[in-house]
C-alpha cells in the first residue's frame, strides 16, 4: 500500500464547528464557577466576567476568522505565528502545544474524568491514574481511524453535553425559589481590588472558553476550508458565550454565592438541591462533556506537529500518515503518552488549570499581533473573511490577552515562570532541526 502524503479533505462546517464547541465545552464551565465566585463573590461581577471572558473569545474568533482564510493550512496558529515571526516562533508554539498546552489540558480533563467515575465506583488515586490513562489511549486509538470518526465522534458527543447544559438550565429557571435564594446585582458588596479579583476570575473563564482555535488546526481536512474555517470558530463562540452565560445564572437561581464559592463540583450541587439524584444525573453529563473533549484533543493538537514535521522543525517521524487512514498517528500517540507522563507527575486539575492556560494566551496573543504584520505585508491576497471593525476588533483582543498575561505573571508567577521554563527547553531541539534541515546529511 502506497504511503499518503495527503490528509482526507472531508470535514463539513457543521462538523467543524461541532468540534469548535466540544474542543471549549469539557470540564471547566462544571468545575470552574466555585472559582470564580470565590474571585469575584458579586451576582453581577461572576456575570460579567464570564462575559468579559466570552467578549475575548469572540474578539479573538472574529481576528483568527481573517487569519484562517488566509491560511486555509493544517496547523492553524502556528502557521500564522510561522508565517508572521518565522519558523522560531511557530516551533516554540508547536513545543508549547505537546509540552504544556494540549498534553496538560488532556491530563488535566483524564483526571477529571476518572474522578467523576468515582461517583459510581470506589476507586483509589491508582485506579483513577489507570482509568485516565486508558481513556487516552482508548480515544487517540478511535480517533487515529480517521477524520470520518473524528466528525461522528464530535457530532455525537457536542450534541449530548449541549443537551446536559440546557438540562441543567432548564432546571435552574423552572425550580428558582426567592425565599432560598437571593439574587443581588448591585455592586453593593464588591472585593477591595476589583482588577485583580476579575483577574484571577478571568484565569477559570479563558480555561473554559478556550479552544475554539482548534478548528483553525483541521483547516487542511475541512471542505471549502478559507469559508468554513472562519465560520466555524466565530458560530463555536457565540454558542460557548451564551450557553455559560445562561448556565451561570442557573447556577445563581439555584445556589447562593457562598455554597458556589465553596463547591468543586457546582452544577452536582445545584441539580442535587432540587433533585435527590441531581448529583449522579449531573456527573455522568459532565463525563460525558469531558470524555467528548479529550476525543476532540487527542485529533486537533498532533496536525499542529504534523506541519512542522513537514517544515523541517520537528521529528520527522509526526509527518507521517497511516496508509489507510491518513492520520498523523504516531504524532496522535506521541502526544497521549506525554499526557499520561502528565498524569503520573501532576495528577490534580488544581496543578495544571493556570499553567495551561497562561501559556495559551501567550502565544494566542502573539498570533492576534500577526494580522496587523499580515496586513502590511500580504495587502493585495486573497481575504474571503476579513476581521469586521479593523483594527479596533484585534486591538482589544490584544490589549486584553496582554493584560490578563501579565496579571498572571505578578499574581500567579509560579506556574507562569514554570511555563516559560518549559517552552525554553525547546531551544535546542530547534536548533538542532534547523541544523538538520539545513544539512540533511
Amino acid at each position: 500500500m502506497n504511503q499518503p502524503t495527503q490528509l482526507s479533505k472531508k470535514l463539513t462546517l457543521y462538523g467543524l464547528t461541532m468540534i469548535a464547541v466540544g474542543s471549549c465545552i469539557g470540564s471547566g464551565i462544571f468545575v470552574a464557577p466555585g472559582q470564580i465566585v470565590s474571585a469575584v463573590g458579586n451576582h453581577t461581577l461572576v456575570l460579567l466576567v464570564w462575559l468579559l471572558g466570552g467578549v475575548i473569545a469572540l474578539t479573538g474568533a472574529l481576528t483568527f476568522a481573517e487569519l484562517g482564510s488566509l491560511f486555509p493550512k493544517a496547523g492553524g496558529v502556528y502557521v500564522f505565528l510561522k508565517e508572521a515571526f518565522g519558523d522560531f516562533w511557530g516551533f516554540l508554539y508547536g513545543w508549547a502545544i505537546l509540552l504544556v498546552i494540549t498534553s496538560g489540558a488532556l491530563a488535566a480533563l483524564a483526571m477529571a474524568f476518572a474522578d467523576y467515575m468515582s461517583f459510581f465506583f470506589s476507586l483509589t488515586e491508582t485506579h483513577k491514574i489507570i482509568i485516565a490513562s486508558a481513556t487516552l489511549l482508548f480515544l487517540t486509538g478511535i480517533n487515529a481511524v480517521g477524520i470520518d470518526m473524528t466528525q461522528w465522534f464530535a457530532n455525537i458527543f457536542t450534541g449530548l453535553k449541549l443537551l446536559a447544559i440546557l438540562a441543567i438550565i432548564g432546571v435552574g429557571f423552572l425550580f428558582y425559589d426567592s425565599s432560598k435564594v437571593v439574587l443581588d446585582f448591585s455592586l453593593t458588596n464588591t472585593p477591595d481590588n476589583i482588577i485583580g479579583a476579575m483577574i484571577l476570575g478571568l484565569v477559570g473563564v479563558l480555561f473554559s472558553m478556550g479552544g475554539w482555535h482548534h478548528a483553525s488546526y483541521l483547516a487542511e481536512e475541512t471542505i471549502n476550508a478559507k469559508r468554513n474555517v472562519p465560520r466555524a470558530m466565530i458560530l463555536g463562540v457565540i454558542v460557548v458565550m451564551v450557553v455559560y452565560l445562561l448556565v451561570n445564572l442557573a447556577y445563581m437561581l439555584l445556589l447562593p454565592l457562598d455554597a458556589i464559592a465553596s463547591s468543586d463540583k457546582v452544577a452536582g450541587d445545584a441539580v442535587g438541591s432540587v433533585f435527590s439524584i441531581g448529583g449522579k444525573l449531573v456527573a455522568i453529563g459532565i463525563a460525558i462533556s469531558i470524555f467528548g473533549t479529550i476525543g476532540i484533543y487527542t485529533v486537533t493538537a498532533p496536525r499542529i506537529y504534523y506541519a512542522m514535521a513537514k517544515d523541517g522543525v520537528f521529528f520527522p517521524q509526526f509527518a507521517k500518515l497511516h496508509p489507510r487512514w491518513k492520520t498523523p498517528f504516531i504524532a496522535m500517540f506521541t502526544q497521549a503518552i506525554w499526557a499520561i507522563i502528565l498524569i503520573f507527575i501532576l495528577r490534580t486539575f488544581t496543578n495544571l488549570i493556570t499553567y495551561v492556560t497562561f501559556m495559551d494566551i501567550l502565544f494566542m496573543t502573539m498570533a492576534g499581533v500577526s494580522i496587523f504584520i499580515f496586513r502590511r505585508k500580504f495587502p493585495e491576497r486573497e481575504r474571503l473573511v476579513k476581521v469586521w471593525g479593523y483594527p479596533m476588533i484585534p486591538l482589544i483582543f490584544v490589549l486584553i490577552s496582554s493584560a490578563f498575561v501579565v496579571g498572571v505573571l505578578l499574581d500567579k508567577p509560579q506556574q507562569a515562570w514554570g511555563g516559560l521554563v518549559v517552552v525554553g527547553l525547546g531551544l535546542p531541539f530547534y536548533w538542532y532541526f534547523k541544523r538538520k534541515k539545513a544539512h540533511p546529511s
